[in-house]
């Protein structure tokens, strides 16, 4: 349950209190301000989220369990029977197939059902003030008022979030800002109504503004040759379909593929998990969410409403995720044995990935890029 600290808290309110000169000097009126902030308290609860997030992330097959489940399909298929007429307005309009909005919909809200009721203004407010990235949320903050101030919303419905991202398809302000329509003409953007449409079509509006390209994939799944050269695999190797065909790539159930533009191959369990062909879409996805995992789960839900099959490959089940610390420390080993990682962060991106590769070849592994658990072991026994 929820715990607060009164308003009266000193240092909280001593910061509301410089914060407000700062919002009225971006053009946030006293009125907006003062209405906003009624009956801002601390709030613990976001604090404890903020801090408590769990050490292990999970695995890419236990994330599309959930993400892509028997029952979020089904609902996902009756949300879209259910706003057909609407999502094909949007579609037209904007150029993103309604499967694909609807996916977005149904990984940031479960299709409206859990939009989140905490009061955005409080959230921002704790997290600008006690959270980690102050200087985020503060802007953040500042967006948030801006949109009251512009009649969109009223305080007390503003809720989202604990981290402060809104309505069914979890914008954060700033992005409310810039990408928010108001598909009905009402006048507001309103994307917290029980009605959705003005949130899907701003979630069709920020892909089509990054470049979403109707009728090529966000990716498909793949088979690889024996003996392919896994050194090829990562989203920075492009190359036209025909030439992925003429290395012996095929789709998953063993044919060939279109030409739907320069794509790259995608390992997020290395050797031993699926694999995937990824288009200019999937890059597109990531400005939503940049985790591949996430990117992979609106594609393939998007795929499984609209009919397709599961995933063919088996995932290696066996294998545990990472935690934080030891992510850094195989960024550390990877350094100190020659292999830049380009800093010790605890995120395995593309630098990493490429040292993780060039390590895995010199002690004779398939240089899949993977971060695994062996890997970390195979470091510290050097």
């Amino acid at each position: 349950m929820e715990t607060r600290i009164s308003t009266a808290d000193k240092g909280f309110r001593e910061w509301i209190d410089g914060f407000r000169q700062r919002a009225l000097a971006k053009g946030i009126s006293p009125a907006v301000f003062d209405r906003a902030f009624r009956n801002v308290a601390y709030n613990t609860d976001v604090i404890r989220r903020d801090r408590n997030q769990s050490e292990f992330t999970k695995q890419i097959w236990e994330y599309l369990d959930s993400a892509v489940s028997r029952t979020r399909i089904e609902n996902g298929r009756a949300a879209l029977a259910r706003h057909r007429k609407l999502l094909a307005r949007i579609e037209a309009r904007y150029g993103v197939e309604a499967e694909i909005v609807t996916a977005i919909w149904g990984l940031e809200s479960a299709y409206g059902r859990h939009r989140g009721n905490t009061p955005v203004i409080e959230a921002l407010a704790t997290l600008a003030f006690d959270g980690r990235r102050g200087r985020f949320f503060e802007n953040q903050l500042i967006a948030a008022l801006r949109i009251l101030q512009a009649g969109d919303v009223m305080p007390e419905n503003m809720t989202g979030s604990w981290a402060g991202a809104m309505g069914h398809t979890q914008f954060i302000p700033t992005s409310y800002l810039a990408y928010a329509q108001d598909f009905t003409g009402d006048g507001r953007r309103d994307i917290w109504s029980d009605d959705p449409a003005d949130a899907l079509a701003s979630a069709a509006a920020y892909l089509a503004r990054f470049g979403w390209r109707k009728g090529q994939p966000w990716g498909l799944e793949v088979r690889l040759p024996k003996g392919f050269d896994y050194r090829l695999a990562g989203t920075r190797n492009k190359k036209p379909v025909a030439e992925w065909l003429a290395l012996g790539v095929r789709n998953a159930q063993g044919h060939g593929i279109p030409e739907y533009g320069r794509a790259s191959i995608l390992l997020p369990a290395g050797a031993r998990g699926a694999a995937f062909m990824i288009f200019d879409n999937f890059h597109v996805i990531e400005r939503y969410n940049a985790a591949d995992a996430y990117v992979i789960a609106v594609g393939h839900l998007a795929d499984r409403i609209a009919g397709g099959k599961p995933i063919q490959h088996k995932w290696p089940r066996g294998d545990r995720p990472l935690r934080h610390s030891e992510k850094r420390e195989m960024q550390q080993r990877l350094t100190a044995a020659g292999f830049d990682t380009g800093g010790v962060d605890g995120i395995i991106g593309p630098r990493t990935i490429t040292a993780i590769r060039a390590f895995q070849a010199r002690i004779g592994m398939i240089p899949d890029g993977y971060a695994s658990h062996e890997i970390l072991k195979q470091l510290r026994r050097r």
